[in-house]
């Protein structure tokens, strides 16, 4: 397992499984076969919509005020040796990104349907925005491969830090302390220089068992996320919606592409197996204050101003913190220069959402 042809299966080739290529027989799939052990695997696509800014695009100007910091590299506000050095930057970050202030997509809400219905073997996300959880999907069915913000604790002691606390320090920009020894605390993110998460070694064959794989919103061009799809068993029907074919999805004759906006993606396969309504009241349920509808709806500009407002407040406020000596700067540069050739996937470790690259 973990190796397959990227050679997309000729049209011609019948499916094994399937009666056709297509959604609608997935949905006929499903109800025949009472398919119960779903395994869905996702990346930063799948949260577009919610608004979540990309700090690499000059459209939020959150890139472009992040070089403006003195960092070595934006990528440093993810290194473990520069957070331990100054964390404010990553706070200052933090406190625009964190949890509750994004609501949830329909994907969420789908994935959240497939618990509910008793059929989500395991969710396997690169994402580390808790949109899922904030959907209502329990966090043993979730595998964080890159971490989240769901958790936090001291980098030296590793006692954990309060949930609440957390909370209160992040909303402000502040930089929690451990209250047992005083040493820094970070979201069980994964951070350049860190392991991935040990839960996600654990789970790594699960896809072997699954009766139904949905892939989501990923470029899958990050190891070794990107091999959890070979590990479902051959015969086992396996669905792509995404902007694009990634990966070996398309090459086995039961891979079913859906090109195009996740949100439409699973709008359509909800419909097709008759639960379009259910799926639309589960996600109206993530938001049932008429006020944030109202902000929703607000103009996009308005929105856009909005954060970037906050973004030059907490630009400020972190240059005047900022005390790196040139030769800090020079030793994370070497650093960075040198995870940069060793990992070719960019942030994509770290957060999806930041992986973009600025056009030239």
């Amino acid at each position: 397992m973990g190796n397959e042809s990227s050679t997309q299966v000729d049209e011609s080739t019948s499916p094994t499984v399937l009666e056709a290529r297509n959604i609608e027989a997935v949905a006929k799939y499903v109800k025949q076969h009472n398919v119960k052990k779903v395994v869905v695997m996702v990346g930063a696509g799948i949260s577009t919509s919610a608004g979540i800014p990309d700090f690499r695009s000059p459209d939020t100007g959150i890139y472009a005020n992040l070089a403006n910091l003195d960092l070595p590299e934006p990528e440093a506000v993810f290194d473990i040796s520069f957070f331990r050095q100054n964390p404010k930057p990553f706070y200052a970050l933090a406190h625009e990104l964190y949890p509750g202030r994004y609501r949830p997509t329909i994907v969420h809400s789908f994935i959240k349907l497939l618990y509910e219905k008793g059929m989500l073997l395991k969710h396997f996300t690169q994402n580390i925005d808790c949109l899922e959880r904030q959907a209502g999907v329990p966090g043993e069915k979730i595998v964080e491969a890159h971490g989240s913000f769901a958790s936090q604790r001291c980098i030296e002691c590793k006692e954990t830090f309060p949930d609440e606390e957390m909370h209160q320090m992040v909303s402000k920009a502040d930089v929690p302390h451990c209250h047992k020894c005083n040493g820094l605390v970070k979201p069980d993110i994964v951070f350049f220089g860190e392991a991935l998460p040990s839960d996600f070694f654990d789970n790594r064959s699960l896809p072997e068992e699954a009766d139904l794989c949905i892939v989501m919103g990923t470029s899958l061009s990050v190891q070794p996320f990107a091999s959890l799809p070979s590990f479902v068993s051959p015969g086992v029907p396996r669905v792509l919606i995404n902007m694009e074919r990634v990966g070996g999805l398309g090459s086995r004759s039961d891979d079913v592409l859906v090109i195009g906006d996740c949100d439409a993606g699973v709008r359509k396969l909800a419909k097709a197996m008759g639960w379009g309504e259910e799926l639309e009241a589960l996600w109206e349920a993530t938001n049932p204050d008429p006020q944030k509808r109202a902000e929703e709806n607000a103009p996009l500009q308005t929105r856009d101003q909005r954060l970037q407002d906050e973004v030059d407040r907490l630009t400020e406020e972190v240059d005047r913190t900022l005390g790196l000596t040139d030769a800090y700067q020079n030793k994370v540069r070497e650093k960075l220069s040198h995870e940069a050739h060793r990992q070719s996937g960019g942030l994509d470790h770290v957060f999806p959402h930041l992986a973009r690259k600025l056009s030239h």
